[in-house]
């Protein structure tokens, strides 16, 4: 079993910067995929971006495209999420999960993932 725990959420006023992480604990894994999701009230929970834990190679959906930025660090076992120039279409609840069968490509539905956190709120003013 995999334990993910985010934080990092918070109040943020538009244009204004957070910096989420997500640290895993439990089994140990060197390959994966680890991604964010994020769910806003009343709207189904969406795709924002994903790294590879081997390679590090990321993607991103477009609405994110050149502010927010993911990163790793193997050896602490977590993810980040900076989030820039934030907008008020960017509050949600934001979870991280783990893709224990991909390796080399982000997979951006939510079923293929195995592990989840328990997810984190970022509310962003106008």
């Amino acid at each position: 079993q995999v334990q993910l725990v985010e934080s990092g959420g918070g109040l943020v006023q538009a244009g204004g910067s957070l910096r989420l992480s997500c640290a895993a604990s439990g089994r140990t894994f060197s390959t994966g995929v680890m991604g964010w999701f994020r769910q806003a009230p009343g709207k189904e929970r969406e795709f924002v971006g994903g790294i590879t834990w081997t390679g590090g190679r990321t993607y991103y959906v477009d609405f994110v495209k050149g502010r927010f930025t993911i990163s790793r660090d193997i050896a602490k076992n977590t993810m980040y999420l900076q989030m820039n120039s934030l907008k008020p279409e960017d509050t949600a609840v934001y979870s991280c999960a783990l893709d224990t069968g991909s390796m080399w490509t982000v997979v951006t539905t939510a079923r293929s993932y195995d592990y989840w956190g328990q997810g984190t709120q970022v509310t962003v003013s106008s």
